[in-house]
């Protein structure tokens, strides 16, 4: 009988060893994913709060604080099972360097979110216009994408890589803004009097800048109309609406002058006015019973 216990508590020692060290390991691994999880959340209002922080590297940032944190969790979970951290780091260098054949594509969207964020040619609230044909206002830069809102509210999301290797235009870097308008101005009207409305509605207007000063030129010369140029600047944050605006009170403020829009005139001459035109010769209509029969 009391071979039978020694032989019994010899299987169950080891059993019970192996079970706190599941659990334990379990326990580990919860923490740690909560604790990833809350340090990333805390790290994000930190960043957030911050004014000497860029909103366009918080994202990225958070990510990989949180992944550190669960590799890291993850490799004390086998420690404790006994596994060596010399045999861990020899896996994960060569499952590291398998994903990365296998997902080459990736690590290229992993090392353009890089470059974007080193060199900051697009940062979080700007607006910017891809050679692709994509365009909106920066959302986010992650580590693989970055996500742009339209202006009609619809989320674009591109792979970095995409970005990286595209012709980026953006439209908010500058604080202030340049508008070119263009009018048209009728052969016979006052020219003179046309440059001087548009320059009066120009330094009138509330968001137009006098620093530097508006210009009203003319332009060019087409069939029917003379081009005047007006170029004023504005705040970046609020072109479209001194855009809008000032199209609209352009417009009143020529139909108050006189000066009406020009309309597309095209003058045709014809030569022997007073002679009737000789009636066109119709064609000679041939019956079917009069054309050749073909074998």
């Amino acid at each position: 009988m009391v071979t039978n216990l020694s032989g019994l508590g010899a299987v169950l020692s080891p059993m019970v060893d192996i079970g706190l060290q599941l659990i334990w390991g379990v326990v580990i691994l919860g923490l740690g994913w909560w604790a990833a999880g809350l340090l990333g959340r805390w790290v994000r209002r930190l960043a957030q709060r911050s004014d000497r922080v860029d909103p366009t590297v918080v994202p990225m940032f958070c990510t990989t604080v949180v992944w550190s944190v669960r590799i890291f969790t993850v490799i004390a979970v086998l420690a404790q099972f006994g596994v060596q951290t010399a045999s861990i780091i020899a896996v994960l260098g060569a499952a590291g360097l398998a994903v990365g054949l296998a997902l080459q594509g990736t690590l290229q969207n992993i090392a353009a979110g890089i470059m974007l964020l080193m060199l900051r040619p697009i940062r979080a609230g700007e607006y910017i216009a891809l050679s692709s044909g994509s365009e909106g206002t920066v959302e986010e830069v992650g580590l693989f994408l970055t996500r742009l809102v339209q202006g009609d509210g619809i989320h674009v999301t591109l792979p970095n890589s995409t970005i990286w290797n595209a012709t980026i235009t953006n439209y908010s870097r500058n604080a202030t803004r340049r508008f070119d308008m263009a009018v048209g101005i009728r052969y016979g009207d006052d020219l003179d009097l046309a440059i001087a409305t548009l320059r009066d509605t120009v330094n009138a207007h509330p968001l137009a800048l006098q620093s530097p000063a508006p210009d009203v030129r003319v332009f060019e010369y087409r069939d029917n109309v003379v081009v005047v140029n007006t170029r004023v600047w504005a705040e970046t944050a609020r072109y479209w609406e001194f855009r809008w605006d000032l199209l609209h009170k352009t417009r009143l403020a020529l139909d108050a002058a006189g000066l009406r829009p020009p309309v597309p005139v095209r003058e045709v001459t014809y030569a022997n006015v007073g002679q009737e035109a000789a009636p066109a010769q119709q064609p000679a209509v041939s019956s079917a019973a009069d054309a050749p029969v073909r074998p």
